[in-house]
């Protein structure tokens, strides 16, 4: 109950003015403190006097309230005066019954229980507030009031239809699949929990990498259901839904739609893009990317195929530097894994590549010697190189498309009237592998000067050489000797024409002409030669036929003579010189010279083991970086002359350097972690050494297993270096070690073999058979197949060894060292401090101590001729100051059983002893 200023009628008025409300009959009032009536005001009211019941008034409306907020609902107009007492009751939407809310008189205010279903109820002058509206608030509200008027009460009647609104809950997106093939029906529903209807729901698409949200059109985005019938990839993408009523909106959060298609149909692009017809086109050596998309979600996998073949895995295939053999069908192969399908597009890729080398240019004369023809060839390549001629008055940017172009080779017909002398010409060469083109060129050009003749006679004055020359010019000069008839002798020759002819009484006085043609010369040339007989003289024995004119008259045509050195020697690794020349009257006679190897091939320029020098009567070979025994042997030269051919041999001989002295290895130690060794040696004799190399190699595992091949350590050693530290060692592997001295290209003997010992331990036993050291021990690898080995030879053995039948076979390992009767065995116990005769030493005596450990038995009758020596302690043999090396050993003490055998390899300065051998329990 609220309480505050009392009006003018308090307390028990609400409850007597209730009936009255109700049927508007006149009731007194008791007095409040039983003095009779009062009137409202206060005064005594007179007695029967009646409310206006008449002129009550009764209005009705409606009230709109939101659930959760608050709503006033006020008894009669807003203008009017409160009421001096109100009673408010509600009558939920369906019922009949009215519920008592609240009733109040002023300040005082009494709240109905029950009434927390329609909110927080309070009461204030007259105005009835529901906070935190609730939906069971939906109803008929009714206000019952006596509103004070002109000093009397006016009975007020108001009813409230209050409509409570519940808000839009968020809204939740469902789509019946979460990825959906393409052409699929799919669907997407808004639902919210609560909300006051009418709903209204609106639809946003956004694209899967963002962007704008749109309204998809025409797709019912209007609706609570989205229908997309038949999917597209388009619809891929975050979908949200807002939903509207007469209170809120809500949106939904965002729900991806992934449409699955593909994979399209390839698309392949070749960079550089180089289309023709069918495929594509690529020069050789030039990188080329053929790069695939297939649009698909999710996105493609691809794969290459050359040929059929697959070559590569992924969206984009490099060739570097492609090569013609990479040309044929490329394939591009596109998969979608999640829907299992396939697509795939080919292209041809073809590979241009030019001709080998450059364009060849030539010019001969044609037609009788009155045209050129120039040619230009240049063979190979794909596509076929495109070739044309320019002349000097010629644009060379014409098309390649006029007359005069063709493929490979090309021939120009040029008039040799209408030719200038000194006139180029150039042939230009395109092809698509080449954007620059290439190109050679000729210049037609006659020799200056004249035909020159000569004569002269063959050793015995059996033939007559004609000689007619005129060098130069392009194309060459023709020449051609002909009689003083005019008749033509021999066959026409360019440059040189040679005629040999038999001697007889007929060629006295006979005159040749040697008649010379260029297509640039209007008017032939000639010379002219008349043959005869000289006067006697004392250089010349008999008739000789002469020229008529300026000839020598005992010029003489032989066959070449050559002179060379018969033998020239070169060391290892220089350059060796041969020198041949011709010498005599024969060296103007035009002889070609020649040089074969000792395998019968000539030499010809361009060879890099081989250079020519050549002169007017001479040529020399020089053989570079000569290699013994290779390029040693009989090397032949060669002249021939149109008389005959001669030939000289030379031998050369490559000697090797000197041998270096001999090597020994005075220190092979490991380091701590046993990845390194430090190698130290010394030399022993005379001789020249330019350097030093280190070999290693993995000795031998298992048995009967050839031993690994010898590699290099190091091979840069200074002469003057004595020591080095080698470095990349695995611990597990034994390495053995030589080194040999070099002079030069001649290696020396290698050293002694061995193997390395750890820092800190005074025993070694060699890797390898006949080692022998300082500071070294056995590897477990090499102990261990040493200890099988011996295993075999000593039951091979154990027949001639009567002692022996009764031992053990867990005692072999130990009995090996000193029974093994073999050399080799021998070898394979090295000394300790006193190198390499103190292991074969070492060996002997471990030999006679084994002797001594295997008695023979009671009876045996091979025990008189066997030396009785006491077991027991024994100092080692090879301690410090002595030669000696390692033994076998059995274990000591009282114990009932004694150790197996094993190699003891005492430290510097410590006694060691064979234990007992007192065979096992």
């Amino acid at each position: 109950m609220e309480r505050g200023r009392a009006p003018p009628w308090r307390g028990a008025w609400i409850l007597v003015l209730l009936p009255a409300l109700a049927g508007g009959e006149h009731r007194r009032v008791p007095a409040a403190r039983g003095g009779g009536e009062q009137r409202p005001d206060g005064r005594a009211a007179r007695a029967g006097q009646p409310l206006a019941a008449g002129e009550a008034a009764y209005e009705e409306w409606r009230a709109t309230g939101v659930r959760g907020r608050a709503v006033e609902l006020s008894c009669g107009p807003p203008a009017a005066a409160p009421p001096a007492v109100v009673f408010w009751s509600f009558t939920p939407q369906g019922e009949g019954l009215p519920r008592a809310v609240a009733v109040g008189s002023g300040r005082e205010v009494a709240v109905a229980p029950g009434t927390g279903a329609l909110g927080r109820v309070t009461l204030r002058n007259g105005t009835l507030e529901l906070r935190e509206l609730r939906e069971a608030a939906q109803g008929r509200f009714l206000c019952q009031g006596l509103f004070p008027e002109r000093g009397r009460l006016r009975v007020g009647y108001a009813a409230v239809l209050l409509r409570v609104l519940v808000p839009v809950s968020k809204p939740f997106v469902r789509p019946t699949a979460a990825a959906a093939a393409e052409g699929a029906a799919v669907a997407l529903t808004c639902t919210v929990r609560e909300g006051t209807e009418p709903l209204s729901f609106s639809w946003q698409h956004q694209e899967p990498r963002g962007g704008p949200s749109v309204t998809p059109a025409g797709l019912g985005g209007s609706r609570a259901e989205l229908q997309l019938t038949p999917a597209n990839r388009s619809h891929t993408g975050w979908y949200i839904c807002t939903v509207h009523n007469e209170v809120n909106n809500r949106t939904s959060d965002p729900v991806y739609l992934d449409i699955v298609y593909g994979p399209d149909e390839p698309a392949i692009r070749v960079e550089p893009f180089s289309p023709e017809q069918g495929g594509f086109s690529a020069g050789e050596r030039e990188d080329v990317v053929l790069s695939c998309l297939a649009p698909s979600n999710p996105p493609s996998r691809y794969v290459w195929l050359h040929n059929g073949s697959q070559v590569h895995t992924g969206q984009t295939y490099v060739i570097p530097a492609i090569a013609r053999a990479q040309a044929g069908t490329y394939t591009c192969l596109a998969e979608n894994s999640h829907l299992q399908t396939r697509t795939q597009a080919t292209i041809v890729l073809t590979v241009y590549y030019p001709p080998a080398g450059s364009p060849s240019c030539s010019a001969l004369a044609s037609d009788d010697q009155r045209d050129v023809a120039l040619r230009c060839r240049w063979l190979g390549g794909f596509p076929l190189a495109r070739l044309r001629w320019v002349g000097p008055q010629e644009e060379e940017e014409e098309e390649e498309g006029l007359m005069g172009s063709s493929f490979s080779m090309a021939t120009r017909i040029q008039s040799g009237a209408a030719t200038r002398n000194g006139s180029s010409f150039s042939c230009l060469a395109s092809h698509p592998a080449l954007p620059l083109g290439a190109a050679c060129g000729t210049t037609l050009w006659v020799p200056p000067g004249s035909p020159r003749c000569a004569a002269a006679a063959t050793k015995g004055d059996e033939y007559v050489m004609l000689r007619c020359g005129w060098q130069g010019g392009t194309p060459p000069v023709t020449l051609r000797w002909r009689d003083s008839a005019g008749r033509a002798l021999g066959d026409p020759a360019a440059s040189l024409a040679v005629l040999v002819l038999g001697t007889d009484g007929s060629l006295a006085g006979r005159e040749f002409v040697c008649a010379a043609a260029h297509p640039l010369r209007a008017a032939a040339a000639e010379c002219r030669l008349r043959l005869g007989k000289p006067a006697p003289s004392p250089a010349c024995r008999g008739g000789v036929a002469v020229p008529a004119h300026s000839v020598p008259p005992c010029r003489r045509a032989e066959v070449p003579e050559l002179q060379a050195e018969s033998e020239v020697a070169v060391l290892e690794g220089g350059e060796a010189q041969l020198a041949c020349r011709q010498r005599g009257s024969s060296a103007g006679l035009g002889a070609t010279v020649a040089w074969y190897d000792p395998k019968e091939r000539e030499v010809t320029a361009g060879l890099a083991k081989y250079q020519l020098e050549q002169g007017e009567a001479w040529v020399n070979l020089t053989v570079r970086d000569a290699e013994w025994p290779g390029d040693s042997g009989i090397y032949r030269c060669t002249a021939t002359n149109a008389v005959g051919t001669a030939s000289l041999p030379v031998r050369l001989r490559v000697d090797r350097y000197p041998a270096p002295p001999n090597v020994t290895i005075s220190k092979l130690r490991y380091t701590r972690a046993r990845t390194e060794v430090r190698l130290e040696w010394r030399t022993q004799g005379a001789g020249n050494l330019t350097g030093f190399v280190v070999q290693r190699r993995q000795t031998k595992k298992p048995l009967r297993e050839t031993a690994s091949p010898w590699e290099t350590a190091a091979g840069d050693i200074e002469p003057h270096s004595r020591d080095r530290r080698l470095g990349g060692l695995d611990p597990a592997v034994l390495y053995a070690f030589r080194v040999l001295a070099v002079n030069h290209r001649t290696a020396g003997h290698p050293s002694e073999v061995q193997t390395p010992g750890e820092v800190g331990r005074g025993c070694s036993v060699g890797a390898e058979q006949g080692l022998s050291g300082e500071g070294q021990r056995v590897h477990p690898v090499e102990r261990r197949s040493r200890v099988r080995a011996a295993g075999s030879r000593f039951q091979a053995r154990a027949r001639t060894f009567p002692g022996l039948s009764g031992l053990r076979p867990s005692l072999l390992p130990a009995m090996f060292p000193l029974l093994s009767s073999s050399r080799a065995s021998l070898r394979g116990l090295p000394g300790g401090d006193g190198g390499g005769g103190g292991g074969d030493a070492g060996g002997q005596r471990s030999l006679a101590a084994g002797r001594a450990l295997h008695r023979p038995p009671p009876g045996d009758p091979a025990a008189a001729a066997r030396p009785a020596v006491p077991h027991g302690r024994s100092r080692r043999p090879g301690a410090r100051g002595h030669g000696g090396g390692c033994w076998s050993s059995r274990g000591r003490g009282g114990g009932s059983r004694a150790s197996p055998g094993r190699l003891v390899c005492p430290g510097h300065g410590r006694r060691a002893a064979l234990g007992s051998t007192r065979p096992q329990r």
